[in-house]
């Protein structure tokens, strides 16, 4: 094999499976020497691949974790197979990976092949995934366009329903794409208003972007979290929440969301106390889906509100 490119590619192919080659079995299958393959493995060293090397009669290379992470190789049903998790993925807003999973998504599906796209799209298409049912579903081409077009600084243009179902066309200067862990968000510029919005994604419908370049504007003081703050405080008022769990605070903490953390009290008792933006509807049951003893001490709203909800439980149950 003389095209030196090629060659490097196959090598680089055979020393990412977990398995140490021989150096006479590495210029046995590229058809060279094994001066080349010396060569060649330098050479994929000073492009950043730690390429170990074990010492002996038969000297051997395998790959190996290094400080940084190189370029991967992957065949075809590797891609379709991480193409097809990150989507399932990213379709919610999953705690803590979220935004990290659509920038990989989006590198992805910039250099997946037409044929395995189609693999990919029939494949999520034909299975169903099972999830809590905390958050909206998020179209992953819908996410995937959004986080091009904030990546390449691309306007971008798209149907919008607010939350009274009024419809509208929107031309935004997209700047970040947010998680709240239960929703996606996009913070973005909207032209045709003059003013820094934020726009929830599954409400977000035929993202297009345009091609067209923007420059990078100034944005307000506190930046996106800022934005999405106001944003989220005018939609729902902040909440207050108080509440006891008869259970020890490394139980309730892996049941709830990490923005609701509880505090150790006693080794089986923890307090939760936390400003929320949350409905009281939505907090009422997580804190029963908890599995646990607890009571509300504020806010009042809430306490209304489970009482009442309690009530219809327990008509609903006779």
């Amino acid at each position: 094999m003389t095209d030196t490119p090629a060659r490097l590619l196959n090598l680089l192919s055979l020393l990412q499976t977990p398995r140490e080659w021989p150096g006479s079995e590495l210029a046995e299958r590229l058809a060279v020497s094994p001066r080349t393959i010396r060569r060649d493995i330098d050479r994929l060293r000073d492009l950043g691949y730690p390429v170990e090397a074990s010492r002996g009669a038969v000297g051997g290379y395998r790959l190996v974790a290094g400080a940084a992470m190189p370029p991967l190789l992957l065949d075809d049903e590797e891609a379709v197979a991480i193409a097809v998790g990150l989507r399932a993925g990213a379709g919610h807003a999953i705690e803590g990976v979220e935004e990290a999973s659509v920038r990989a998504l989006a590198k992805l599906e910039q250099v997946l092949p037409s044929r395995l796209r189609h693999r990919v799209s029939t494949l999520q298409n034909a299975t169903l995934p099972l999830t809590r049912g905390d958050g909206a579903t998020v179209a992953p081409q819908t996410l995937t366009a959004l986080a091009g077009a904030v990546t390449g600084q691309e306007k971008v243009r798209f149907g919008y329903r607010a939350g009274d179902g009024t419809e509208s066309k929107r031309l935004v200067e997209p700047y970040r794409l947010v998680s709240t862990g239960r929703r996606w968000y996009l913070v973005a510029y909207d032209l045709e208003r003059s003013d820094w919005r934020t726009f929830r994604v599954d409400r977000v419908s035929d993202p297009f972007a345009t091609g067209a370049r923007y420059a990078a504007r100034e944005l307000p003081t506190g930046g996106a979290a800022a934005i999405m703050t106001r944003a989220m405080s005018r939609a729902q008022p902040e909440l207050d929440l108080d509440v006891t769990f008869a259970a020890p605070a490394e139980f309730v903490a892996a049941r709830l969301p990490s923005h609701l953390p509880p505090t150790p009290v006693t080794e089986d008792s923890c307090r939760l106390r936390a400003r929320a933006v949350d409905s009281v509807e939505w907090l009422a049951l997580r804190l029963a889906l908890v599995d646990c003893a607890f009571t509300i001490h504020g806010p009042d709203q809430l306490i209304t509100y489970v009482r009442e909800l309690s009530a219809r439980l327990r008509t609903a149950a006779a």
